[in-house]
This record gives C-alpha cells, sequence and structure tokens, in this order.
C-alpha cells in the first residue's frame, strides 16, 4: 500500500514533472524535505527512508527529476543540467507554496542542492549531501558514464536484477538477492512487450559523456561555500566511495569547517541513507533544523 500521494507539476518551461509526497507524521508541524536523486535513479530510492523521515514530523517530497521516472523526456538536451534541475525544484516549492525546506540530495542531487543554493539561497533550511561535493572523482565519473546512457532492454526482471548487482555490488559488498531485485524493481519498467527497460532518458547522461561535467569547477566551489557557509549542511559519505574520495572531503572541510560530517561503513557510492549510522546522522541533524 503506498505511503504517498502522487504529484504531478508543470515547470516554467512546460514540462509535466512528477513527485512523491509523503504526509508528516505527529501534531507539530516542522519544516518540509525536499529529496532529490542521483543521475539515473529517481524518486523511488527514497521509499524506504522517506516514512521513516516523515514520522519524524515532516512532510517529504521526493522529486522525479526531468527526464526520470515518471516526469517527461525533455526533447531539448541541453536541458539536462543542474542549472534547470534547480529551477524545477524551486517551481514545485512555489507551487505547492513552500517557501523553505530542508534539502536532502544524493550524487546527483546534491549538486542540484548547491545549485539552488547559488540560485535562491533562501529556499534552503538546511542540507544534506549524500555523497557528493564540489570536487568529484575522476575514478567514479569515469565509472558512471561506463554504464549511465548506455540503455540495455533485458528480458525479465531477474536479469535486470542482475545487471544492477553487477554495475553496484563493488559498492554495496553486502546485499543479497532480495535487495537487488528491490532495486531493479526501482530502476527498471516493462515495457508494452514485456522487455525491461530503464526508466530515464539515454540522454540524460550526455553531459557526462561530452565532457561538460567536470570533476571540480569555479562554480562548483563557489556553490558549496555559499551553502555549507551559510546554512547548517552535512555530508554523508560511503567509506569505500570512488567518487568523493578522503582528499576531497578534506578539502570540504577545510573550506567549510562546520560541515557535519559521518561516513557509512563497507558502503560506497552512495548510501541509500537507510543505514543505521546514516538514520542516527540524520536524525541529530534534523533535530536541529527547526
Amino acid at each position: 500500500m503506498a505511503t504517498f500521494n502522487e504529484i504531478y507539476f508543470q515547470s516554467d518551461d512546460g514540462l509535466a514533472l512528477y513527485a512523491r509526497d509523503y504526509a508528516a507524521k505527529g501534531n507539530r508541524a516542522k519544516c518540509p524535505i525536499i529529496c532529490i536523486h542521483g543521475l539515473t535513479r529517481n524518486s523511488s530510492d527514497f521509499e524506504e527512508i522517506a516514512p521513516w523521515l516523515a514520522e519524524q514530523g515532516r512532510r517529504v517530497l521526493a522529486v522525479d527529476v526531468r527526464g526520470r521516472g515518471n516526469s517527461a523526456h525533455d526533447s531539448n538536451t541541453d536541458n539536462y543540467n543542474p542549472s534547470v534541475y534547480a529551477k524545477d525544484v524551486a517551481c514545485l516549492m512555489h507551487q505547492l507554496g513552500i517557501a523553505r525546506a530542508v534539502f536532502i540530495g544524493t550524487s546527483m542531487g546534491g549538486i542540484t542542492t548547491m545549485t539552488v543554493a547559488l540560485q535562491n539561497l533562501k529556499l534552503i533550511v538546511a542540507a544534506v549531501l549524500n555523497d557528493v561535493g564540489p570536487i568529484l572523482s575522476e575514478t567514479g565519473l569515469k565509472r558512471i558514464a561506463g554504464y549511465a546512457g548506455k540503455n540495455r532492454t533485458l528480458s525479465s526482471l531477474a536479469e535486470a536484477a542482475e545487471y544492477v548487482k553487477n554495475i553496484n555490488q563493488h559498492a554495496f559488498p553486502n546485499n543479497d538477492d532480495a535487495e537487488w531485485l528491490k532495486w531493479a524493481k526501482r530502476a527498471f519498467s516493462a515495457n508494452q512487450v514485456g522487455e525491461y527497460e530503464p526508466r530515464y532518458d539515454p540522454n540524460i547522461a550526455l553531459p557526462l559523456q561530452n565532457g561538460k561535467l567536470k570533476a571540480e569547477s569555479f562554480w562548483s566551489k563557489l556553490a558549496f561555500k555559499r551553502l555549507a557557509k551559510n546554512r547548517p549542511t552535512l555530508l554523508i559519505r560511503g567509506s569505500i566511495s570512488d567518487l568523493i574520495e578522503t582528499n576531497q572531503v578534506t578539502y570540504m572541510r577545510t573550506v567549510a569547517p562546520k560541515l557535519r560530517y559521518a561516513e557509512i561503513e563497507n558502503i560506497g557510492h552512495a548510501p541509500m541513507l537507510t543505514e543505521p549510522a546514516a538514520k542516527g546522522a540524520l536524525q541529530s541533524f534534523l533535530d536541529e533544523c527547526d
């Protein structure tokens, strides 16, 4: 049984976009949370952590970024970039009458969160960057470029689970077959002939494939500093992540001494946030955000 309501909204440029809306539990109104997923993922990545966050008394909105999940694909592939994604999130907030929110961004979702900080900092009360920062490891970028956008049609859900396992097992060595099947159901859907296709437009990976997405830039560093120096910010990192490595963490903690930090043992890119250590860090952080 679904624990969320489905929201369809329109972007400023007329694209039909989607979000899951989890109602807050309890009587005390707290600042809502906006969850933004990674590059090839969608809102279902938060289907376990979002109800837990709602139990803390917070409305949770998990978006499908344009080109993913139930959101429409964009015929203008130049729009597949964090600047546009950030405007889409602001549009959702405006249409729902949400003035400020806590942001939780995984990977690309964290880059989008930092971009929101550049465009309209007042929308952000606090932010969680999940395994991402202003400087990324070339190792992780090359790995993601090796599969993102290279869509495969698979014959069964079991085959989809095996595919997901093959590209993620190094980062989640303790996942069992049931977990990989769960991931496959989030990442793939059946087409009209019963084959399974990834739930994203392959063109979303063009910035990564054509070199427009850089490991670091002046603007990414500026965005991070604007966020972390002006709003409570928590960095959650998988201890074996290949996208945010120790030197990137050192940079972030040096330029933003108030940055909160939690490391999740034996997890790579990116923690699902359901890990006990991640939930503990989120609980402590959120308790201070109202």
